[in-house]
């Protein structure tokens, strides 16, 4: 039904994974191979292209849904219908940034402090132009295809790119003076095929599945046995999504429970649940949540 086109190239492992942990693996002969499989009926095609190309296609109708970034979709002007931000990037889960970045011993403390003719390297240059015109500064925008941040100083004066940490121009000497674009990775669709019936409904499908999977990470399941007396205090100290959910056990002077906690701090909580009253107590991973 659907034609699917996903990232090659940063983002792949990471859209990789998220495609398995929502039971919508991919599968495909090799590492290089460009095209690829999913075993689910909703999915007739899998491509890999760079996400620089693929809200271009989208538009054009040759894939019917893909995962890019906004940064693309701004850059390209592309006309897509978005089904929402998939929080997740290449290393973490921080929102990807379009930057202007100069070197640390450079004057320049705004956008408004460049001066006329200065040469601005970038992969982004629609994006770097209409930024510089709204601003009212005459730059030189040189396209470039990789390894933006080591033509700094000597080949161009700024570079305009793309940030998750910043580590990498710290390590080149370059500090960030503006944010252009801060850029999630987004789930797109053609908007005629949107319009289909059945095409919108597997795309929607597509798009829970997915969400579920990135609102699981970093959670898991806690189940544990607590007596009556001790439900309150043991209730307490569990940080629930809502509340935790409690059953009276058949025997005894017992109950159940169940909450979703952060992964992070569940080696100290565990240890307090016990010395709280709580026995019986299981970790189970979580592979989605659907809300």
């Amino acid at each position: 039904m659907l034609n699917l086109v996903l990232p090659k190239g940063s983002l792949e492992r990471a859209t990789l994974d998220l495609f398995d942990a929502a039971d919508l693996t991919v599968r495909r002969s090799s590492d290089r191979d460009y095209h690829a499989s999913i075993d689910d009926p909703r999915i007739d095609r899998v491509r890999f292209l760079r996400p620089q190309e693929i809200p271009a296609y989208i538009e054009r109708g040759l894939f019917d849904v893909g995962i890019t970034g906004r940064d693309w979709i701004t850059e390209t002007g592309a006309e897509v219908t978005s089904l929402g931000e998939l929080q997740y990037s290449k290393a973490t889960s921080n929102p990807v940034r379009v930057v202007l970045a100069v070197p640390m011993g450079a004057p320049w403390q705004s956008v408004a402090d460049l001066p006329e003719g200065i040469r601005i390297s970038t992969e982004l240059p629609q994006l770097t132009a209409r930024y510089l015109e709204g601003h009212g500064v005459k730059a030189m925008v040189i396209p470039s295809h990789g390894a933006t941040e080591a033509k700094v100083p000597d080949i161009v004066d700024a570079i305009v790119d793309l940030t998750e940490t910043g580590s990498s121009l710290r390590r080149n000497g370059l500090r960030i003076l503006d944010t252009l674009l801060t850029s999630y990775t987004e789930l797109v669709v053609n908007t005629e095929a949107h319009q289909d019936e059945h095409k919108r409904a597997a795309m929607e499908d597509i798009a829970l599945l997915l969400r579920g999977a990135i609102q699981a990470r970093g959670n898991v399941l806690l189940k544990l046995n607590v007596p009556s007396s001790r439900l309150e205090a043991v209730a307490k100290m569990l940080p629930a999504m809502s509340s935790p959910t409690v059953t009276a056990l058949a025997r005894g002077d017992m109950n159940a429970m169940e909450t979703v906690v952060p992964k992070r701090g569940v080696n100290t909580l565990i240890p307090a649940l016990k010395a709280a009253g709580a026995r019986d107590i299981l970790e189970i991973p979580i592979s989605k949540i659907v809300e």
